[in-house]
């Protein structure tokens, strides 16, 4: 089968499996099944020429590091885990448009920090929120390391937002969707421009 055709079929099979049963309300991996809690997952732009597998990106050679991709489409990159706001009793999987922690793991950093994503000042050069590491120190009210992943027009493939309205309803937030940005050969995540989108590899 041709690569090609094998993309028809899987995403086919993620479309008849939405709409026959709940899981339209679960984030897909790229085999087809259901994102599950504290399983590693790769995220990986969606589209070709937007770098590969999401890593840690040290912009001056210190603590914190960001959050980017790798340059090249090539199997490195490191794994995260999800962790729901307010986890549902019946599954243990990750739900859509629900607020999450997302987290590389521990050993990934020698900053002998938290290596959650967290929502960083705005950047003073570009202009632009980078997605850093670390708790929130509540600089952003302590709802900085809340994302949720949110459904795109197709099938399989997300967009990541920060806008962590299931942890405080009644905050006025400046909402905002990961994007990426390029500084001195490397390739951060950060909200404020052209949206990404992503897949999800448990591989």
């Amino acid at each position: 089968m041709s690569t090609k055709s094998l993309t028809i079929f899987t995403f086919a099979h993620i479309w008849l499996l939405m709409t026959t049963t709940s899981i339209a309300q679960f984030t897909i991996d790229t085999s087809g099944e259901p994102v599950e809690i504290d399983e590693e997952y790769f995220i990986v732009p969606a589209t070709t020429g937007n770098g590969g597998r999401s890593t840690l990106v040290t912009r001056d050679g210190s603590c914190p590091f960001n959050v980017g991709v790798e340059n090249t489409n090539l199997h490195h990159g490191l794994d995260v885990k999800f962790t729901p706001f307010a986890p549902h009793n019946d599954d243990d999987f990750v739900r859509l448009d629900r607020d999450l922690r997302i987290s590389f793991d521990e050993d990934s950093s020698n900053c002998s920090r938290s290596t959650e994503w967290r929502l960083g000042e705005r950047d003073a050069k570009s202009g632009r929120r980078l997605i850093i590491t670390g708790r929130d120190d509540s600089t952003i009210g302590s709802f900085g390391n809340f994302f949720r992943i949110v459904q795109t027009q197709t099938v399989g493939i997300y967009n990541i937002q920060w806008c962590p309205k299931e942890v405080c309803p009644t905050c006025d937030f400046i909402c905002g969707t990961v994007g990426i940005l390029r500084e001195n050969g490397k390739i951060q995540l950060a909200l404020d421009g052209d949206a990404l989108s992503f897949v999800f590899q448990n591989e």
